[in-house]
């Protein structure tokens, strides 16, 4: 009789041993020139999109930096060799420097002397480039975390870049100049405004550089526009692009010209043109800011108008931080300065507030990552606020997502949103500052009303429940591990806890349906006496301790 492979087996015929074939994908480089040029250009038309020299010359004036790392975005990857190699062969060997040493065997019997033949040469540690393949963060923000890998001392950052201050690493900026046609882009600007609007231009940082000239070719309109600003990142360095000096205000790291009143209230009187598509949050944050938005697709010569994410979902998320009892800080960024003073301020917020926070410091999150962590009620990211902070617009996500200004507003008891939303660390921690000075309030252990649910939430504030918790006597003996003062985990009333804190992850636990394999049976079930314990098999994949000892016979 032939025997048949189980129902759940796959099926196996000549395709399942059989390789794909690889797909040849035409490279795009769109952003080096819109029109077909010929390949045996590309070397030097990447010299002048990335300002070649420029790189190397800002390298060699930092002598201190032995390893110089290269960031870029993912769609800049396939440049990265080419660049590198540009670079690599433009710095060059430094020079062997040579130092006295003692004498090499030529008989003169002295410890040092600069005539004797014999003194070797000692070299110095050359500049080298080293690619940063993948980043441990979002891509606009410098990877000092990577770079610290290697042990650089240097960043170049390629691409669009948030421009967000940097603790450590000397860091330079390049954003490459893209290919674009600046009659299409006037001709979409007319399009959408009247001569009587009030626009704002704004760019992502590698079309900054046509904003001057696209303000003095538009000279019947009330225009203003916000170049980059040089003064928000001090240690750093704009690579083949000048900014125009900065004036006083200064928002989003952009320096603003042209304005009636230097002011954030006078952005809400002014429609904005932005040439790019920014990131989800970098978007908020400009409708928050300005009377309405266009934006001007570079790649498509189109605009978009909307419909944007706007602030509705994060005061209903706000609203649900406010009745949450454990909060997740999730941070997304160690490179970004005043992001430890904000964690630990926000850390010495919740627990003033009677509740329960746990940190976690994870690159790029997702759903997968984040769903692992069932008792955490809110997550809290601390990002930046380009793409480092995820607005989660079409629920994926199993718990909701708030950011520090969030936060801080769903722990005050007095709630007042004015409709702004903000993202500056240096901001929040000067809020946090001004709040330290106030008296912490005091709490009962009153169920919270939860607007979104419409029921009372009585775990709001774990951290304040201890003095209520009464510890049940039933069955207290010396045997009982649980009523023992000297043991780490109590049970009081329906609560854990652990060395007198409230555990909220254990309360999860057991408030689970299924608890695992084996939950189905009482403890008066198992057989006492237990299974017999075999050895297994010992040894690597490839080399197991029975076929050690097969081969040895």
């Amino acid at each position: 009789m032939e025997a048949v492979a189980p129902s759940l087996s796959t099926y196996q015929d000549e395709s399942t041993f059989t390789f794909d074939k690889v797909v040849e994908q035409e490279v795009s480089y769109k952003h080096l020139s819109r029109n077909p040029f010929d390949k045996n250009l590309l070397p030097e038309l990447m010299r002048k999109y990335y300002n070649i020299d420029d790189i190397v010359d800002y390298i060699k004036s930092k002598p201190h930096c032995k390893r110089v790392t290269l960031q870029f975005p993912d769609h800049l990857v396939g440049d990265s060799t080419l660049v590198a190699t540009e670079i690599s062969k433009k710095l060059g060997k430094s020079e062997q420097q040579q130092v006295e040493i003692g004498c090499g065997g030529c008989g003169c019997n002295k410890e040092s002397d600069k005539t004797c033949n014999n003194i070797k040469p000692k070299a110095e540690e050359d500049q080298s480039v080293w690619i940063l393949a993948d980043t441990s963060y979002s891509p606009c923000c410098v990877d000092e975390v990577a770079a610290e890998h290697i042990g650089g001392q240097m960043v170049i950052h390629f691409g669009d870049a948030c421009l967000n201050p940097v603790d450590k690493l000397e860091v330079g900026y390049v954003f490459g100049k893209p290919d674009i046609d600046l009659d299409v882009v006037i001709e979409k600007f007319q399009a959408s405004f009247s001569e009587q609007d009030q626009v704002i231009l704004m760019a992502d940082a590698p079309h900054s550089y046509i904003l001057k000239n696209l303000k003095e070719r538009l000279t019947q309109h009330n225009i203003a526009y916000g170049d980059i600003s040089s003064q928000a990142f001090p240690r750093a360095k704009i690579i083949g692009y000048t900014p125009d000096p900065a004036p006083s205000f200064q928002l989003l790291n952009r320096s603003f010209h042209g304005l009636s009143d230097d002011s954030e209230e006078t952005l809400g009187q002014y429609k904005l043109f932005h040439i790019g598509v920014p990131e989800t949050p970098r978007l908020l944050k400009l409708t928050t800011i300005f009377e309405s938005v266009v934006l001007y697709d570079a790649e498509a010569e189109n605009t978009i108008t909307g419909p944007f994410p706007n602030l509705m979902r994060r005061y209903k998320h706000m609203l649900m931080a406010k009745s949450a009892g454990t909060i997740g800080l999730l941070v997304n960024t160690l490179s970004l300065s005043n992001t430890k003073t904000l964690l630990n301020g926000l850390k010495e917020k919740i627990k003033t507030s009677g509740k329960k926070h746990y940190m976690f410091v994870v690159g790029k999150p997702n759903v997968a990552k984040l769903a692992n962590f069932e008792a955490i009620d809110t997550w809290c990211i601390l990002g930046c606020d380009q793409q480092g902070i995820i607005i989660d617009q079409y629920n994926e996500y199993y718990k909701p997502i708030i950011t520090p200004f969030e936060l801080l507003l769903a722990l005050n008891e007095e709630l007042s949103w004015s409709g702004k939303w903000e993202t500056d660390f240096k901001k929040l921690v000067e809020d946090l500052g001004e709040e330290d000075n106030n008296e912490p309030a005091e709490y009962n252990d009153e169920p919270v009303f939860n607007p979104i649910t419409g029921q009372l939430t009585s775990n709001s504030r774990p951290l304040r429940r201890q003095e209520y918790l009464q510890i049940s006597n039933e069955g207290n003996d010396g045997n009982n591990t649980e009523s023992n003062e000297s043991s780490l985990v109590k049970k009081f009333s329906t609560d854990v806890v652990i060395r007198d804190t409230v555990s909220t992850a254990a309360i999860s636990l057991q408030d689970r349906t299924w608890k695992g394999l084996g939950t189905d049976y009482d403890e008066e079930e198992y057989n006492s006496e237990g299974a017999l314990v075999e050895e297994g098999t010992a040894g690597i994949a490839r080399s197991y301790q029975f076929d050690v000892s097969n081969r040895e016979e």
